[in-house]
């Protein structure tokens, strides 16, 4: 086999303390080590530096972008090496013990069209119990596509399209779009053999609330490339269009009590209810079944249709003259 091609490795961080266990991981695994591993610590304010194993297990740098946002921070960091590739990794995921002597495989294989190539993404989850609504969620990475918890990139098809596009402040929807403009500008995107490790984090009981921001996100992905960007980006669909449909019945029904009109409001009422029960119950159904899990998606199911269409109506607006990607720089 030929020498595999040299690499470097980002990993933006907000500081977690997961970031010891992914550097340690990385360090230890076999195979080529990274040309070098840029840490880009994008916390808004940070009193010290972001926690790093010691003994010098990897040449890791850290590059600092002051709270801009993931698609700002991998920028920086891809900007920042010289290697021909660039693995993006996340600060909570662990790469298997023979990830680099994989990456090595993966990245060999490739012929000098394949712009990039994503890792195998495994989401351990409970098996004393099914898992909860935001566990499932995080194991829906295992089948998503061009998610940069690990994705490796060709720096020159980086450089083609002008990388992330800032404008997307989430972890969400801005690996999308990069890899639909990779595609547009002529690259191809592959699956590798490697594996990674994708714990699920702890979070709150209100996570699928904050959640929601996203479909801002979607209000830019369609006015960049286009009403079926789902499909071409092998997205789930999501409920936006049923969220809506509940959201207008609920308003209806509100505007037709202050009305005074009741057989309406109450048969509008109705129906919202039956369309909320719906959502709460597909939530609930493939759940563990604790009272604090249905107490959880009962409150939140009510809440997200109209926190979900209020997100995509205000992206829509804040988005208004993005123009539409032609195949330029970004």
């Amino acid at each position: 086999m030929s020498a595999a091609p040299e690499y470097a490795v980002v990993v933006p961080t907000v500081g977690r303390p997961s970031l010891v266990a992914c550097l340690v991981a990385l360090a230890r695994c076999s195979g080529p080590r990274p040309a070098e591993v840029v840490v880009v610590d994008d916390r808004p304010a940070a009193p010290q530096a972001p926690p790093l194993p010691g003994g010098g297990l990897l040449p890791v740098r850290v590059v600092a972008t002051g709270g801009r946002g993931p698609a700002a921070a991998r920028n920086a960091g891809w900007r920042a090496v010289s290697a021909p590739w660039v693995v993006f990794l996340d600060d909570d995921v662990q790469v298997g013990p023979d990830w680099a002597h994989r990456l090595a495989e993966d990245l060999t294989a490739l012929g000098p069209d394949a712009g990039g190539v994503q890792g195998v993404l495994a989401v351990p989850l409970p098996r004393d119990r099914p898992p909860t609504d935001w566990e499932r969620g995080t194991a829906g990475l295992a089948d998503a596509a061009w998610a940069t918890a690990d994705m490796a990139y060709r720096t020159a098809a980086l450089r083609a399209v002008g990388g992330f596009d800032e404008r997307f402040p989430r972890a969400f929807r801005e690996d999308a779009d990069l890899a639909l403009r990779v595609l547009d500008a002529g690259w191809s995107l592959h699956r590798g053999r490697r594996l990674t490790r994708h714990p699920v984090r702890p979070a709150d009981r209100w996570v699928s609330l904050r959640a929601q921001r996203g479909n801002a996100d979607d209000a830019l992905m369609a006015r960049l490339h286009g009403a079926d960007w789902w499909r071409r980006a092998r997205a789930p669909r999501g409920r936006l269009r049923t969220h809506l449909a509940v959201t207008g019945l609920g308003a209806a029904a509100l505007g037709c009590a202050v009305a005074g009109r009741g057989v309406a409001a109450g048969l509008l009422g109705a129906l919202w209810a039956a369309g909320t029960a719906e959502f709460a119950v597909a939530r609930i159904a493939p759940g563990p079944g604790s009272r604090e899990e249905i107490a959880t998606m009962l409150v939140t199911s009510v809440l997200i249709p109209p926190l979900a269409v209020w997100h995509r109506c205000a992206g829509g607006v804040r988005h208004r003259r993005a123009a539409a990607w032609d195949g330029g720089a970004a």
